[in-house]
């Protein structure tokens, strides 16, 4: 596992300079699971960050979860189970945590569920291998959100399904390997480490989903942190 281009660019958003940018890794969707959370230190430490996990299981492993929150740069959510990760987060307040770390300015980010999560909802397979919409995510973005647009074939189908029902609104979707960049709920930019991928607006017209492809922004390999 290494930090790619995408999560150098969320510190470089974050605006941190003259010292090591601060991340903090949560791993819910996963379980906090130990390997998982060793590889993204590893990562960090070659990237040239100070990684902080926040851990959940079996209990908190930070006395003052919300301070420790606020203290860093950029939050990144690990994929796994978004469902489970929604019940867990806010069975410990962890939801309303940041969302005042997001209005603080803390640079929100994370990949498959730790990307559905800070929309209204989605398409998971959290329920089992059947795809399923999850409606009650964390909604700081008032759309719904399609991950692994390019490598789960049944994933864009179902998204626009759920668009034109009205399960969920306006869907934001990404080819893996890229990223949306917000600034308030406002979508200003779309991004990838990959080149070739896209990102896709869904919208409902008439009861039919009508989808927008958008160009992002090729990243460089060279990473610019400061």
């Amino acid at each position: 596992m290494e930090f790619d281009a995408l999560v150098h660019h969320a510190v470089d958003l974050s605006g941190v300079h003259g010292r090591r940018p601060r991340i903090m890794y949560v791993g819910t969707a996963v379980g906090d699971d130990e390997h998982f959370t060793a590889r993204m230190a590893e990562a960090a430490r070659v990237a040239g960050f100070d990684l902080t996990p926040l851990n959940l299981f079996p209990m908190p492993n930070l006395e003052d979860i919300e301070g420790s929150v606020l203290d860093h740069d950029v939050v990144w959510v690990m994929g796994g189970s978004v469902v489970n990760l929604l019940a867990v987060w806010r069975a410990h307040g962890l939801d309303r945590v940041l969302h005042r770390a997001w209005q603080a300015g803390v640079v929100l980010s994370g990949v498959s569920a730790g990307s559905i999560c800070w929309f209204q909802g989605g398409a998971t397979d959290s329920f089992g291998p059947t795809l399923r919409p999850v409606t009650d995510a964390l909604g700081f973005l008032p759309y719904g959100n399609g991950v692994h647009y390019d490598s789960d074939e049944g994933r864009r189908p179902l998204i626009h399904r759920l668009v034109a029902d009205g399960t969920i609104p306006t869907a934001h979707c990404t080819d893996d390997g890229v990223g949306l960049v917000y600034r308030g709920t406002e979508l200003v930019e779309a991004v990838t480490e990959v080149a070739g991928k896209g990102a896709y607006i869904v919208s409902s017209d008439g009861g039919q989903a009508v989808e927008e492809r958008i160009e992002p922004r090729r990243l460089s390999a060279e990473f610019s942190t400061r």
